[in-house]
């Protein structure tokens, strides 16, 4: 007999899905491209930087031959304004996404930021999420992306020294997971009475999943009060109608 699957995706399943993010490279050795589902890689000539997903850029550095440039929000500085704006700057919310660095062009189409019109291509490739390049050497810093927990911990655990300061890193980290979490923890106080609604704006993948459990217990807790609250009401009601009966019948009895 199968067991009943969980809501949602656990923790497990988002660390495999973040291995197909996109991250940089600096190749060691020559290689050419490989044919993949999601197409071809690009050919690898040091010390040219290069674009690969995640597991196949851990399998080169596992083999020594690439090292993993790690994206601009996961140095010290980003970190701590991170942790300054999570903490100063708007205690409540959560620190905003990367910015999408494609817009509409109002007739179904989308083009880079800063991009005219005239200079779009029609075989330019448009991502959407989730294979924004927000964990590569052009995603902004000061910005978590979607996958931002899972990676830098897998990043850590398996590149650590392609990290500058990486014990700092991993510090960092461990403040700012403290205060998000510490934030998930408190939003739930918005759904008192059953009318709330969480502003999940910035909150990353891990986290969704880590907290999934933690909220839908809040949600159930709230439902079976509210239930119990609207059955006392109709019982009152009823019992309330019932009286109002048996008193008017004693007034015809007397007439």
């Amino acid at each position: 007999m199968a067991l009943p699957l969980p809501s949602g995706l656990v923790p497990t399943e988002v660390a495999f899905l973040c291995e197909m993010e996109m991250v940089t490279i600096v190749p060691r050795q020559r290689l050419e491209s490989i044919p993949l589902l999601s197409g071809a890689t690009p050919a690898l000539r040091p010390p040219h930087r290069a674009e690969l997903p995640l597991w196949l850029a851990l399998l080169l550095k596992k083999q020594k031959r690439a090292n993993i440039l790690p994206p601009p929000w996961l140095h010290p500085d980003s970190l701590k304004d991170l942790i300054h704006h999570e903490t100063n700057i708007d205690p409540e919310a959560f620190s905003p996404p990367p910015p999408p660095p494609m817009r509409s062009d109002g007739r179904g189409g989308a083009r880079a930021y800063g991009r005219a019109a005239a200079e779009s291509k029609p075989g330019d490739l448009v991502l959407a999420p989730p294979f924004l390049p927000s964990c590569t050497q052009q995603a902004p810093s000061g910005y978590l992306p979607y996958h931002w927990l899972e990676l830098s911990e897998t990043l850590l655990a398996h590149a650590a020294d392609d990290i500058p300061n990486a014990a700092e890193v991993r510090t960092l980290l461990r403040d700012l997971q403290e205060v998000r979490a510490a934030k998930m923890r408190a939003s739930t106080r918005h759904l008192e009475g059953g009318g709330g609604v969480l502003n999940l704006r910035g909150v990353g993948a891990m986290e969704l999943a880590e907290s999934r459990g933690f909220v839908l217990g809040v949600v159930e807790g709230v439902r079976k009060l509210g239930a119990s609250v609207e059955a006392s009401r109709r019982e009152e009601e009823e019992e309330r109608a019932a009286g109002d009966g048996a008193g008017y019948s004693d007034e015809e009895m007397d007439l």
